[in-house]
């Protein structure tokens, strides 16, 4: 049966296959320390004042620091329609969909559609086609589920926020350092996510002078209009 599946006609329908399942053991491995290669859950809600312990933001009550002189995400995002973006990426259904989605989309498409293909090419002629020749058709199949699956998740979530507003949405939000430690003059790795749960990876100083936070420490991310940099509160490991 693999010798089959591995004949000249059918390799390449049979690897996009192999690949697929790849991917979907490499994402369970992943899931079972934490990670993933679609990225963070999503936090449609945003971080809740009332969970951060109050007294790690004790200098804000204290007046120690303008909490205000510090932008916080806005309630009306400038939004464009993920399905009106244009080009050939766009016909393609990138963008719409997380890429490891889109490809294990287009890796099912192409795959599936070509070994069907095949089977009844075997039926209809006796023969097999091209691998060349199937591969047309198989491709077009993994597009169009690509594309079908980017319209479902653009149903989903119709809107995402324009690049110039990034800044701003990351801010007064959780995050946590994933590289390096934050001290002043020395920016570490923040992974943050936004409302809508795409998850975004910044560098960023703590607010206060004195602060180290090291790698794995949870904190809370502030956008400083004034220097156009994100500041960071030690919330602990």
């Amino acid at each position: 049966m693999l010798a089959f599946l591995l004949s000249e006609p059918l390799a390449p329908f049979t690897i996009a296959i192999g690949l697929l399942f790849g991917l979907l053991a490499l994402e369970i491995c992943l899931s079972l320390i934490g990670g993933s290669l679609i990225g963070d859950g999503p936090d449609l809600d945003g971080p809740d004042l009332g969970d951060v312990d109050m007294g790690d933001l004790a200098a804000f009550e204290a007046g120690e620091i303008e909490f205000d002189a510090f932008e916080a995400a806005p309630e009306v995002d400038i939004e464009t329609d993920v399905a009106g973006t244009a080009g050939p990426l766009a016909w393609l259904g990138l963008g719409q969909t997380p890429f490891v989605i889109w490809l294990g989309a287009v890796l099912t498409g192409f795959g599936l559609g070509g070994l069907g293909l095949q089977v009844i090419a075997t039926e209809l002629i006796g023969t097999a086609l091209p691998a060349g020749l199937a591969a047309v058709p198989a491709f077009v199949a993994g597009i169009g589920l690509a594309r079908a699956t980017g319209g479902v998740f653009a149903r989903l979530i119709p809107k995402t926020e324009s690049s110039a507003q990034t800044a701003r949405m990351l801010s007064r939000r959780r995050g946590t350092v994933t590289q390096g430690t934050a001290r002043r003059g020395g920016p570490a790795e923040v992974r943050v996510a936004d409302r809508h749960g795409n998850t975004h990876y910044l560098r960023a100083e703590p607010l206060r002078d004195g602060d180290s936070i090291p790698r794995g420490h949870e904190v809370f991310v502030l956008y400083d209009p004034r220097v156009r940099a994100h500041r960071l509160i030690d919330l602990g490991a």
